[in-house]
Protein backbone atom coordinates (compact mmCIF):
# COMPACT_ATOMS: atom_id res chain seq x y z
CA UNK A 1 0.00 0.00 0.00
CA UNK A 2 2.91 2.34 0.78
CA UNK A 3 4.89 1.32 -2.31
CA UNK A 4 2.30 -0.62 -4.27
CA UNK A 5 2.37 -4.30 -5.16
CA UNK A 6 5.71 -5.71 -6.22
CA UNK A 7 8.89 -7.36 -4.93
CA UNK A 8 9.11 -5.13 -1.84
CA UNK A 9 5.68 -6.15 -0.62
CA UNK A 10 6.37 -9.82 -1.31
CA UNK A 11 9.75 -9.58 0.44
CA UNK A 12 8.22 -7.98 3.58
CA UNK A 13 5.47 -10.56 4.00
CA UNK A 14 7.32 -13.56 2.60
CA UNK A 15 10.48 -13.07 4.66
CA UNK A 16 8.56 -12.94 7.90
CA UNK A 17 6.40 -15.92 6.93
CA UNK A 18 9.35 -18.23 6.28
CA UNK A 19 11.73 -16.84 8.93
CA UNK A 20 12.76 -19.43 11.49
CA UNK A 21 10.91 -18.03 14.50
CA UNK A 22 7.71 -17.26 12.63
CA UNK A 23 7.67 -20.70 11.03
CA UNK A 24 8.60 -22.49 14.23
CA UNK A 25 5.91 -20.85 16.37
CA UNK A 26 3.19 -20.95 13.73
CA UNK A 27 2.84 -24.68 14.32
CA UNK A 28 2.62 -24.37 18.12
CA UNK A 29 -0.52 -23.65 20.16
CA UNK A 30 0.80 -20.43 21.72
CA UNK A 31 -0.11 -16.75 21.87
CA UNK A 32 2.74 -15.68 19.60
CA UNK A 33 1.11 -16.66 16.32
CA UNK A 34 -2.05 -14.70 17.16
CA UNK A 35 0.16 -11.79 18.22
CA UNK A 36 1.83 -11.94 14.79
CA UNK A 37 -1.63 -11.63 13.27
CA UNK A 38 -2.44 -8.52 15.29
CA UNK A 39 0.95 -6.97 14.51
CA UNK A 40 0.30 -7.55 10.81
CA UNK A 41 -3.16 -6.00 11.12
CA UNK A 42 -1.70 -2.96 12.87
CA UNK A 43 0.90 -2.51 10.13
CA UNK A 44 -1.84 -2.74 7.49
CA UNK A 45 -4.05 -0.24 9.33
CA UNK A 46 -1.11 2.14 9.81
CA UNK A 47 -0.54 2.10 6.05
CA UNK A 48 -4.29 2.51 5.39
CA UNK A 49 -4.48 5.45 7.78
CA UNK A 50 -1.39 7.11 6.30
CA UNK A 51 -2.53 6.67 2.69
CA UNK A 52 -6.15 7.65 3.31
CA UNK A 53 -7.40 10.18 0.79
CA UNK A 54 -9.96 11.88 3.01
CA UNK A 55 -11.11 12.31 6.61
CA UNK A 56 -13.70 9.53 6.41
CA UNK A 57 -11.11 6.94 5.37
CA UNK A 58 -8.69 8.15 8.06
CA UNK A 59 -11.36 7.97 10.76
CA UNK A 60 -12.38 4.48 9.65
CA UNK A 61 -8.77 3.21 9.68
CA UNK A 62 -8.17 4.83 13.08
CA UNK A 63 -11.24 3.21 14.65
CA UNK A 64 -10.37 -0.22 13.28
CA UNK A 65 -6.83 0.29 14.57
CA UNK A 66 -8.10 1.17 18.06
CA UNK A 67 -10.23 -1.98 18.09
CA UNK A 68 -7.29 -4.06 16.90
CA UNK A 69 -5.09 -2.61 19.67
CA UNK A 70 -7.60 -3.60 22.34
CA UNK A 71 -8.07 -7.10 20.95
CA UNK A 72 -4.31 -7.58 20.57
CA UNK A 73 -3.67 -6.60 24.19
CA UNK A 74 -6.16 -9.28 25.28
CA UNK A 75 -3.86 -11.82 23.65
CA UNK A 76 -0.35 -10.62 24.56
CA UNK A 77 0.76 -7.70 26.69
CA UNK A 78 3.97 -7.00 24.77
CA UNK A 79 1.85 -5.39 22.03
CA UNK A 80 1.39 -2.42 24.37
CA UNK A 81 4.89 -1.25 23.47
CA UNK A 82 3.77 -0.81 19.86
CA UNK A 83 0.42 0.67 20.87
CA UNK A 84 2.09 3.35 23.04
CA UNK A 85 4.03 4.53 19.99
CA UNK A 86 1.17 4.28 17.49
CA UNK A 87 -1.37 6.29 19.53
CA UNK A 88 0.65 9.58 19.66
CA UNK A 89 1.48 9.23 15.96
CA UNK A 90 -2.18 8.80 15.01
CA UNK A 91 -3.29 11.70 17.21
CA UNK A 92 -0.56 13.91 15.77
CA UNK A 93 -1.60 13.07 12.22
CA UNK A 94 -5.25 13.81 13.01
CA UNK A 95 -4.24 17.09 14.63
CA UNK A 96 -2.07 17.98 11.63
CA UNK A 97 -5.00 17.29 9.31
CA UNK A 98 -7.29 19.33 11.61
CA UNK A 99 -9.50 16.31 12.22
CA UNK A 100 -8.90 15.85 15.96
CA UNK A 101 -12.01 16.46 18.04
CA UNK A 102 -13.51 15.42 21.36
CA UNK A 103 -16.08 13.30 19.56
CA UNK A 104 -13.36 11.63 17.55
CA UNK A 105 -11.34 10.90 20.70
CA UNK A 106 -14.38 9.36 22.39
CA UNK A 107 -15.04 7.19 19.34
CA UNK A 108 -11.43 5.94 19.33
CA UNK A 109 -11.55 5.30 23.08
CA UNK A 110 -14.80 3.37 22.75
CA UNK A 111 -13.38 1.20 19.96
CA UNK A 112 -10.31 0.56 22.07
CA UNK A 113 -12.41 -0.50 25.07
CA UNK A 114 -14.62 -2.73 22.91
CA UNK A 115 -11.47 -4.63 22.04
CA UNK A 116 -11.19 -5.63 25.71
CA UNK A 117 -14.60 -7.33 25.74
CA UNK A 118 -13.06 -10.86 25.69
CA UNK A 119 -11.92 -10.17 29.25
CA UNK A 120 -15.57 -10.22 30.34
CA UNK A 121 -15.38 -13.99 29.96
CA UNK A 122 -12.83 -14.29 32.78
CA UNK A 123 -14.99 -13.32 35.81
CA UNK A 124 -17.95 -15.24 34.36
CA UNK A 125 -15.88 -18.38 33.87
CA UNK A 126 -14.27 -18.00 37.29
CA UNK A 127 -17.67 -17.58 38.96
CA UNK A 128 -19.23 -20.59 37.20
CA UNK A 129 -16.03 -22.57 37.91
CA UNK A 130 -16.68 -25.45 35.53
CA UNK A 131 -13.23 -25.37 33.91
CA UNK A 132 -11.23 -28.32 35.21
CA UNK A 133 -8.01 -26.33 34.87
CA UNK A 134 -7.59 -22.57 34.89
CA UNK A 135 -5.35 -19.90 36.37
CA UNK A 136 -6.40 -17.49 39.12
CA UNK A 137 -9.60 -16.27 40.75
CA UNK A 138 -11.16 -13.43 38.74
CA UNK A 139 -14.41 -13.20 40.71
CA UNK A 140 -13.06 -10.08 42.48
CA UNK A 141 -11.61 -6.88 40.98
CA UNK A 142 -8.27 -7.46 42.70
CA UNK A 143 -8.14 -11.01 41.37
CA UNK A 144 -8.97 -9.80 37.86
CA UNK A 145 -6.25 -7.12 38.01
CA UNK A 146 -3.76 -9.67 39.36
CA UNK A 147 -4.48 -11.86 36.37
CA UNK A 148 -4.42 -9.04 33.80
CA UNK A 149 -1.12 -7.65 35.07
CA UNK A 150 0.48 -11.10 35.56
CA UNK A 151 1.40 -10.03 39.09
CA UNK A 152 2.08 -13.60 40.21
CA UNK A 153 4.80 -13.94 37.56
CA UNK A 154 5.92 -10.31 37.60
CA UNK A 155 4.38 -7.66 35.36
CA UNK A 156 6.44 -7.34 32.16
CA UNK A 157 8.86 -10.01 33.38
CA UNK A 158 9.45 -13.42 31.85
CA UNK A 159 9.89 -15.34 35.09
CA UNK A 160 9.21 -15.08 38.81
CA UNK A 161 12.80 -14.34 39.76
CA UNK A 162 14.83 -11.42 41.04
CA UNK A 163 17.71 -12.09 38.65
CA UNK A 164 18.35 -9.77 35.74
CA UNK A 165 20.35 -9.83 32.53
CA UNK A 166 22.66 -7.07 31.34
CA UNK A 167 20.91 -4.81 28.80
CA UNK A 168 23.85 -4.98 26.41
CA UNK A 169 23.93 -8.79 26.60
CA UNK A 170 20.26 -9.06 25.69
CA UNK A 171 20.54 -6.57 22.82
CA UNK A 172 23.59 -8.40 21.47
CA UNK A 173 21.67 -11.68 21.61
CA UNK A 174 18.84 -10.09 19.61
CA UNK A 175 21.29 -8.70 17.04
CA UNK A 176 22.95 -12.11 16.73
CA UNK A 177 19.52 -13.60 16.11
CA UNK A 178 18.77 -11.03 13.36
CA UNK A 179 22.09 -11.68 11.64
CA UNK A 180 21.69 -15.45 11.83
CA UNK A 181 17.97 -15.83 11.10
CA UNK A 182 17.00 -12.76 9.06
CA UNK A 183 20.45 -12.59 7.34
CA UNK A 184 22.68 -9.49 6.87
CA UNK A 185 21.20 -8.53 3.45
CA UNK A 186 17.79 -8.06 5.06
CA UNK A 187 19.26 -5.77 7.73
CA UNK A 188 21.12 -3.82 5.04
CA UNK A 189 17.89 -3.36 3.09
CA UNK A 190 16.09 -2.21 6.25
CA UNK A 191 18.83 0.34 6.99
CA UNK A 192 18.91 1.52 3.36
CA UNK A 193 15.17 2.03 3.35
CA UNK A 194 15.41 4.08 6.53
CA UNK A 195 18.10 6.32 5.04
CA UNK A 196 16.20 6.79 1.80
CA UNK A 197 13.06 7.68 3.76
CA UNK A 198 14.78 10.91 4.81
CA UNK A 199 14.08 12.19 1.30
CA UNK A 200 10.57 10.73 1.10
CA UNK A 201 8.28 13.35 2.59
CA UNK A 202 5.14 11.46 1.65
CA UNK A 203 5.84 8.06 3.27
CA UNK A 204 8.99 8.67 5.33
CA UNK A 205 7.07 9.16 8.58
CA UNK A 206 5.83 5.55 8.44
CA UNK A 207 9.41 4.24 8.26
CA UNK A 208 10.39 6.33 11.26
CA UNK A 209 7.27 5.19 13.11
CA UNK A 210 8.21 1.53 12.51
CA UNK A 211 11.80 2.25 13.54
CA UNK A 212 10.65 3.94 16.76
CA UNK A 213 8.37 0.98 17.51
CA UNK A 214 11.27 -1.39 16.91
CA UNK A 215 13.69 0.53 19.14
CA UNK A 216 11.22 1.06 21.99
CA UNK A 217 10.23 -2.60 21.96
CA UNK A 218 13.79 -3.92 21.76
CA UNK A 219 15.14 -1.64 24.51
CA UNK A 220 12.24 -2.23 26.89
CA UNK A 221 12.23 -5.98 26.35
CA UNK A 222 16.00 -6.20 26.81
CA UNK A 223 15.61 -4.29 30.08
CA UNK A 224 12.79 -6.48 31.45
CA UNK A 225 13.75 -9.92 30.08
CA UNK A 226 15.12 -11.57 33.22
CA UNK A 227 16.20 -14.94 31.83
CA UNK A 228 19.76 -16.06 31.22
CA UNK A 229 20.23 -16.25 27.45
CA UNK A 230 23.43 -18.23 28.05
CA UNK A 231 21.19 -21.26 28.61
CA UNK A 232 20.00 -22.66 25.24
CA UNK A 233 16.56 -23.55 26.64
CA UNK A 234 16.03 -20.11 28.21
CA UNK A 235 17.28 -18.47 25.01
CA UNK A 236 14.53 -20.43 23.24
CA UNK A 237 12.01 -18.94 25.68
CA UNK A 238 13.31 -15.40 25.15
CA UNK A 239 13.60 -15.46 21.37
CA UNK A 240 9.86 -16.07 20.91
CA UNK A 241 9.33 -12.43 21.93
CA UNK A 242 11.65 -11.23 19.16
CA UNK A 243 8.96 -12.18 16.64
CA UNK A 244 7.27 -8.83 17.24
CA UNK A 245 10.42 -6.88 16.39
CA UNK A 246 11.26 -9.22 13.47
CA UNK A 247 7.98 -8.21 11.82
CA UNK A 248 9.03 -4.54 11.88
CA UNK A 249 12.48 -5.40 10.48
CA UNK A 250 10.93 -7.36 7.59
CA UNK A 251 8.55 -4.52 6.70
CA UNK A 252 11.44 -2.03 6.79
CA UNK A 253 13.43 -4.36 4.52
CA UNK A 254 10.54 -4.50 2.05
CA UNK A 255 10.28 -0.71 2.06
CA UNK A 256 14.04 -0.52 1.63
CA UNK A 257 13.97 -2.74 -1.45
CA UNK A 258 11.13 -0.76 -3.02
CA UNK A 259 12.76 2.59 -2.32
CA UNK A 260 16.14 1.42 -3.60
CA UNK A 261 14.48 0.24 -6.81
CA UNK A 262 12.65 3.57 -7.21
CA UNK A 263 15.80 5.61 -6.50
CA UNK A 264 17.90 3.65 -8.99
CA UNK A 265 15.19 3.95 -11.62
CA UNK A 266 14.94 7.70 -11.02
CA UNK A 267 18.67 8.26 -11.30
CA UNK A 268 19.69 5.73 -13.94
CA UNK A 269 16.54 4.73 -15.77
CA UNK A 270 16.10 1.12 -16.95
CA UNK A 271 13.08 0.60 -14.70
CA UNK A 272 12.38 -2.90 -16.02
CA UNK A 273 15.93 -4.03 -15.24
CA UNK A 274 15.84 -2.78 -11.64
CA UNK A 275 12.42 -4.30 -11.08
CA UNK A 276 13.65 -7.67 -12.39
CA UNK A 277 16.69 -7.37 -10.13
CA UNK A 278 14.40 -6.71 -7.17
CA UNK A 279 12.42 -9.85 -7.97
CA UNK A 280 15.66 -11.85 -8.20
CA UNK A 281 16.78 -10.56 -4.79
CA UNK A 282 13.37 -11.33 -3.27
CA UNK A 283 13.28 -14.82 -4.72
CA UNK A 284 16.86 -15.56 -3.67
CA UNK A 285 16.37 -14.40 -0.08
CA UNK A 286 13.13 -16.30 0.37
CA UNK A 287 14.51 -19.46 -1.26
CA UNK A 288 17.53 -19.29 1.03
CA UNK A 289 15.30 -18.99 4.10
CA UNK A 290 13.02 -21.83 3.04
CA UNK A 291 16.00 -24.07 2.36
CA UNK A 292 17.64 -23.14 5.67
CA UNK A 293 14.56 -23.39 7.87
CA UNK A 294 12.47 -26.18 6.40
CA UNK A 295 14.32 -29.07 7.99
CA UNK A 296 14.31 -27.57 11.48
CA UNK A 297 10.76 -26.24 11.31
CA UNK A 298 9.08 -29.25 9.71
CA UNK A 299 7.16 -30.77 12.63
CA UNK A 300 4.96 -33.11 10.60
CA UNK A 301 6.55 -36.20 12.18
CA UNK A 302 7.39 -34.75 15.58
CA UNK A 303 5.39 -36.36 18.39
CA UNK A 304 8.18 -36.49 20.98
CA UNK A 305 6.42 -34.49 23.71
CA UNK A 306 3.18 -36.43 23.21
CA UNK A 307 5.00 -39.77 23.50
CA UNK A 308 6.89 -38.44 26.53
CA UNK A 309 3.59 -37.73 28.31
CA UNK A 310 2.01 -41.01 27.20
CA UNK A 311 4.95 -43.03 28.52
CA UNK A 312 4.70 -41.30 31.88
CA UNK A 313 0.96 -41.88 32.17
CA UNK A 314 1.35 -45.53 31.18
CA UNK A 315 3.89 -46.07 33.97
CA UNK A 316 1.66 -44.67 36.74
CA UNK A 317 -0.52 -47.12 38.74
CA UNK A 318 -4.30 -46.82 38.76
CA UNK A 319 -5.97 -44.06 40.82
CA UNK A 320 -2.68 -42.29 41.56
CA UNK A 321 -2.03 -38.62 42.29
CA UNK A 322 0.60 -36.97 40.10
CA UNK A 323 2.24 -33.85 41.51
CA UNK A 324 3.41 -32.09 38.34
CA UNK A 325 6.25 -29.58 38.36
CA UNK A 326 7.33 -27.44 35.43
CA UNK A 327 5.93 -26.64 31.99
CA UNK A 328 6.94 -29.85 30.23
CA UNK A 329 5.26 -32.49 32.43
CA UNK A 330 2.48 -30.15 33.54
CA UNK A 331 1.26 -29.03 30.13
CA UNK A 332 1.84 -32.31 28.28
CA UNK A 333 0.12 -34.45 30.92
CA UNK A 334 -2.77 -32.02 31.28
CA UNK A 335 -3.33 -32.02 27.52
CA UNK A 336 -3.58 -35.81 27.35
CA UNK A 337 -5.64 -36.04 30.54
CA UNK A 338 -8.12 -33.20 30.01
CA UNK A 339 -8.25 -32.78 26.22
CA UNK A 340 -7.83 -36.35 25.02
CA UNK A 341 -9.39 -38.04 28.04
CA UNK A 342 -6.46 -40.34 28.77
CA UNK A 343 -6.13 -41.89 32.23
CA UNK A 344 -9.28 -40.41 33.81
CA UNK A 345 -8.47 -42.39 36.97
CA UNK A 346 -5.42 -40.29 37.89
CA UNK A 347 -5.43 -36.82 39.45
CA UNK A 348 -3.06 -34.08 38.27
CA UNK A 349 -2.11 -31.58 40.96
CA UNK A 350 0.28 -28.77 40.00
CA UNK A 351 2.94 -28.14 42.64
CA UNK A 352 3.49 -24.46 41.85
CA UNK A 353 -0.21 -23.64 41.52
CA UNK A 354 -0.90 -25.33 44.85
CA UNK A 355 1.16 -22.54 46.49
CA UNK A 356 -1.36 -19.88 45.39
CA UNK A 357 -4.20 -18.95 47.71
CA UNK A 358 -6.87 -19.51 45.04
CA UNK A 359 -5.84 -23.00 43.94
CA UNK A 360 -7.69 -25.16 46.45
CA UNK A 361 -10.73 -22.87 46.55
CA UNK A 362 -11.16 -22.93 42.76
CA UNK A 363 -9.84 -26.32 41.64
CA UNK A 364 -10.20 -28.73 44.58
CA UNK A 365 -13.71 -29.67 43.42
CA UNK A 366 -12.20 -30.86 40.12
CA UNK A 367 -9.89 -33.27 41.96
CA UNK A 368 -12.30 -35.74 43.56
CA UNK A 369 -10.57 -38.08 45.96
CA UNK A 370 -7.69 -35.66 46.64
CA UNK A 371 -7.63 -34.35 50.21
CA UNK A 372 -6.17 -30.88 50.77
CA UNK A 373 -5.35 -30.23 54.46
CA UNK A 374 -5.61 -26.44 54.05
CA UNK A 375 -6.30 -23.66 51.56
CA UNK A 376 -2.81 -23.54 50.05
CA UNK A 377 0.62 -25.09 50.30
CA UNK A 378 3.06 -22.64 51.87
CA UNK A 379 6.59 -24.12 51.95
CA UNK A 380 7.87 -21.15 54.01
CA UNK A 381 5.08 -21.07 56.64
CA UNK A 382 3.38 -24.46 56.58
CA UNK A 383 1.99 -24.05 60.11
CA UNK A 384 -0.18 -21.04 59.29
CA UNK A 385 -3.91 -20.97 59.88
CA UNK A 386 -4.92 -21.94 56.34
CA UNK A 387 -1.66 -23.39 55.02
CA UNK A 388 -0.24 -26.90 54.91
CA UNK A 389 3.06 -28.64 54.30
CA UNK A 390 3.88 -31.33 51.76
CA UNK A 391 4.13 -33.85 54.59
CA UNK A 392 0.58 -33.02 55.66
CA UNK A 393 -0.67 -33.34 52.09
CA UNK A 394 0.95 -36.75 51.65
CA UNK A 395 -0.32 -37.93 55.06
CA UNK A 396 -3.89 -37.02 54.10
CA UNK A 397 -3.66 -38.99 50.82
CA UNK A 398 -2.06 -42.27 51.88
CA UNK A 399 -4.91 -44.25 50.31
CA UNK A 400 -3.58 -43.27 46.87
CA UNK A 401 -0.14 -43.68 45.34
CA UNK A 402 1.50 -40.26 44.96
CA UNK A 403 4.16 -39.44 42.35
CA UNK A 404 6.17 -36.26 41.82
CA UNK A 405 6.89 -35.41 38.16
CA UNK A 406 9.49 -33.94 37.77
CA UNK A 407 11.05 -33.63 41.23
CA UNK A 408 10.12 -31.65 44.34
CA UNK A 409 11.09 -28.10 45.37
CA UNK A 410 13.81 -27.63 47.97
CA UNK A 411 11.76 -25.16 50.01
CA UNK A 412 9.70 -27.76 51.91
CA UNK A 413 11.73 -30.73 53.22
CA UNK A 414 9.00 -31.71 55.70
CA UNK A 415 8.08 -34.82 53.67
CA UNK A 416 11.44 -36.39 54.51
CA UNK A 417 10.30 -36.99 58.10
CA UNK A 418 7.59 -39.45 57.13
CA UNK A 419 8.16 -40.38 53.48
CA UNK A 420 10.81 -41.76 51.17
CA UNK A 421 11.33 -41.07 47.47
CA UNK A 422 11.81 -44.01 45.12
CA UNK A 423 12.63 -43.40 41.43
CA UNK A 424 10.03 -44.47 38.87
CA UNK A 425 11.40 -43.32 35.54
CA UNK A 426 11.00 -39.58 35.16
CA UNK A 427 8.86 -39.41 38.31
CA UNK A 428 9.47 -40.15 42.00
CA UNK A 429 7.25 -42.45 44.04
CA UNK A 430 6.54 -40.93 47.48
CA UNK A 431 6.05 -43.77 49.98
CA UNK A 432 5.79 -43.91 53.78
CA UNK A 433 9.16 -44.59 55.43
CA UNK A 434 7.74 -47.73 57.05
CA UNK A 435 7.41 -49.45 53.67
CA UNK A 436 10.23 -51.87 53.00
CA UNK A 437 12.35 -51.33 49.93
CA UNK A 438 13.45 -54.37 47.88
CA UNK A 439 16.32 -53.25 45.62
CA UNK A 440 16.31 -56.20 43.19
CA UNK A 441 12.54 -56.08 42.72
CA UNK A 442 12.59 -52.33 42.14
CA UNK A 443 15.46 -52.62 39.68
CA UNK A 444 13.50 -55.21 37.68
CA UNK A 445 10.38 -53.03 37.72
CA UNK A 446 12.11 -49.91 36.45
CA UNK A 447 14.70 -51.45 34.09
CA UNK A 448 12.57 -51.11 30.93
CA UNK A 449 9.83 -48.84 32.24
CA UNK A 450 9.62 -46.80 29.02
CA UNK A 451 9.53 -47.80 25.37
CA UNK A 452 11.78 -44.96 24.20
CA UNK A 453 13.80 -45.14 21.00
CA UNK A 454 14.73 -41.51 20.24
CA UNK A 455 18.50 -41.14 19.62
CA UNK A 456 20.35 -39.15 22.25
CA UNK A 457 21.19 -35.54 21.31
CA UNK A 458 18.79 -35.57 18.37
CA UNK A 459 17.30 -32.17 19.18
CA UNK A 460 18.76 -28.71 19.63
CA UNK A 461 19.20 -27.80 23.34
CA UNK A 462 16.82 -24.82 23.03
CA UNK A 463 13.85 -27.07 22.14
CA UNK A 464 11.43 -28.67 24.60
CA UNK A 465 11.85 -31.88 22.60
CA UNK A 466 15.46 -31.90 23.77
CA UNK A 467 14.32 -31.57 27.38
CA UNK A 468 11.81 -34.43 26.99
CA UNK A 469 14.38 -36.66 25.30
CA UNK A 470 17.00 -35.85 27.93
CA UNK A 471 14.57 -36.66 30.75
CA UNK A 472 13.75 -40.03 29.17
CA UNK A 473 17.42 -40.92 28.74
CA UNK A 474 18.34 -39.88 32.28
CA UNK A 475 15.33 -41.80 33.62
CA UNK A 476 17.06 -45.02 32.52
CA UNK A 477 19.78 -44.58 35.13
CA UNK A 478 17.75 -43.09 38.00
CA UNK A 479 17.38 -46.39 39.80
CA UNK A 480 21.11 -47.09 39.51
CA UNK A 481 21.86 -43.62 40.88
CA UNK A 482 19.33 -44.08 43.69
CA UNK A 483 20.88 -47.40 44.74
CA UNK A 484 24.37 -45.88 44.64
CA UNK A 485 23.25 -42.95 46.80
CA UNK A 486 21.36 -45.24 49.18
CA UNK A 487 24.45 -47.43 49.61
CA UNK A 488 26.48 -44.39 50.59
CA UNK A 489 24.00 -43.54 53.38
CA UNK A 490 23.91 -46.92 55.14
CA UNK A 491 26.51 -48.83 57.11
CA UNK A 492 24.81 -52.22 57.16
CA UNK A 493 26.19 -55.29 55.41
CA UNK A 494 23.77 -54.70 52.52
CA UNK A 495 25.89 -51.75 51.36
CA UNK A 496 28.14 -53.81 49.10
CA UNK A 497 25.08 -55.50 47.58
CA UNK A 498 23.61 -52.10 46.65
CA UNK A 499 26.90 -50.98 45.08
CA UNK A 500 27.01 -54.23 43.10
CA UNK A 501 23.44 -53.78 41.85
CA UNK A 502 24.13 -50.16 40.93
CA UNK A 503 27.29 -51.18 39.07
CA UNK A 504 25.46 -53.88 37.09
CA UNK A 505 22.68 -51.48 36.08
CA UNK A 506 25.14 -48.81 34.95
CA UNK A 507 27.27 -51.35 33.08
CA UNK A 508 24.22 -52.75 31.28
CA UNK A 509 23.17 -49.26 30.18
CA UNK A 510 26.59 -48.26 28.88
CA UNK A 511 27.10 -51.53 27.01
CA UNK A 512 23.62 -51.36 25.46
CA UNK A 513 23.98 -47.86 23.95
CA UNK A 514 26.77 -46.35 21.89
CA UNK A 515 25.69 -42.72 22.30
CA UNK A 516 24.46 -41.74 25.76
CA UNK A 517 24.68 -38.88 28.33
CA UNK A 518 28.23 -38.14 29.47
CA UNK A 519 27.36 -38.44 33.17
CA UNK A 520 26.71 -42.16 32.67
CA UNK A 521 30.46 -42.67 32.22
CA UNK A 522 31.23 -40.73 35.38
CA UNK A 523 28.61 -42.60 37.40
CA UNK A 524 29.80 -46.01 36.14
CA UNK A 525 33.38 -45.08 37.04
CA UNK A 526 32.30 -44.15 40.57
CA UNK A 527 30.24 -47.34 40.89
CA UNK A 528 33.29 -49.42 39.89
CA UNK A 529 35.45 -47.65 42.43
CA UNK A 530 32.90 -48.00 45.26
CA UNK A 531 32.32 -51.68 44.51
CA UNK A 532 36.07 -52.25 44.63
CA UNK A 533 36.38 -50.48 48.01
CA UNK A 534 33.44 -52.52 49.35
CA UNK A 535 35.17 -55.86 48.82
CA UNK A 536 34.53 -56.22 45.05
CA UNK A 537 31.91 -58.97 45.67
CA UNK A 538 33.77 -61.53 43.55
CA UNK A 539 34.49 -59.20 40.62
CA UNK A 540 38.05 -58.88 39.34
CA UNK A 541 39.81 -55.90 41.00
CA UNK A 542 41.81 -55.49 37.80
CA UNK A 543 38.63 -55.21 35.73
CA UNK A 544 37.04 -52.76 38.17
CA UNK A 545 40.14 -50.52 38.22
CA UNK A 546 40.40 -50.57 34.42
CA UNK A 547 36.68 -49.89 34.02
CA UNK A 548 36.78 -46.96 36.45
CA UNK A 549 39.83 -45.36 34.81
CA UNK A 550 38.46 -45.89 31.28
CA UNK A 551 35.07 -44.35 31.96
CA UNK A 552 36.48 -41.44 33.94
CA UNK A 553 38.64 -40.69 30.88
CA UNK A 554 35.68 -41.05 28.51
CA UNK A 555 33.71 -38.65 30.67
CA UNK A 556 36.46 -36.02 30.50
CA UNK A 557 36.59 -36.39 26.71
CA UNK A 558 32.85 -35.71 26.46
CA UNK A 559 32.72 -33.00 29.13
CA UNK A 560 36.16 -31.36 29.38
CA UNK A 561 34.72 -28.31 31.15
CA UNK A 562 33.74 -30.13 34.36
CA UNK A 563 34.87 -28.01 37.38
CA UNK A 564 36.17 -31.22 38.99
CA UNK A 565 38.24 -32.08 35.92
CA UNK A 566 41.62 -31.87 37.67
CA UNK A 567 40.42 -34.02 40.57
CA UNK A 568 39.09 -36.63 38.12
CA UNK A 569 42.42 -36.69 36.22
CA UNK A 570 44.24 -37.22 39.51
CA UNK A 571 41.81 -40.05 40.32
CA UNK A 572 42.52 -41.68 36.94
CA UNK A 573 46.27 -41.49 37.58
CA UNK A 574 45.80 -43.02 41.04
CA UNK A 575 43.58 -45.83 39.69
CA UNK A 576 46.12 -46.73 37.00
CA UNK A 577 48.91 -46.80 39.58
CA UNK A 578 46.80 -49.09 41.76
CA UNK A 579 46.22 -51.37 38.80
CA UNK A 580 49.95 -51.47 38.07
CA UNK A 581 50.72 -52.34 41.69
CA UNK A 582 48.09 -55.09 41.54
CA UNK A 583 49.72 -56.50 38.39
CA UNK A 584 53.11 -56.35 40.09
CA UNK A 585 51.87 -58.28 43.14
CA UNK A 586 50.25 -60.91 40.91
CA UNK A 587 53.43 -61.44 38.86
CA UNK A 588 55.39 -64.44 40.25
Amino acid sequence: MLTGPGPGAVLAGGLFAVSRLSWQWSVVAEVFTVNNCFVGLLFFLIASFHCAENATQRRKAACWGALCCGLGLCNQHTLVLYVLVIIPWVLHRLYYCRELSLRGLLSLGLCFLIGFLPYVYLPISSYVNTARWSWGDQTSLSGLLTHLLRTEYGTFSLAKTESSVNLTTMLKAQLDHCLADLTPPVLVLAGTGLLLSLRDRMHGSVSWLLTTMLLVYSLFFAWRANLNVGSPLLLGVVERFWLQSDAAVCVLAGLGLSRTHSELERRLGYGGFWKATSWVITTALMAHMVRTNHRGCDQSRNDVVERFAKEILASIPTNSIILTRGDLPGNSLRYLHYCQGERPDVRLVDQEMMTYTWYVAKLAQHHPGVNFPGLWWDPSHPKGKDTFSLEQFLSRNTERDVFACIGLPDGDPSWKRSFSRWPLGVCDYLVPVQRQFHPEDWARRTRNIYNWSEPYDRFHPKLWEHVANEEMWQARMKTAFFLFDLAGRIQAEGRARLFELSYNLYKELVETHSNYPSNWDKNLALACEKLLRSGHRGYSPDDLLSCSARHFSLYLEKDPGDPQGEAIRSAVTHLLKERDRLHHRQTP
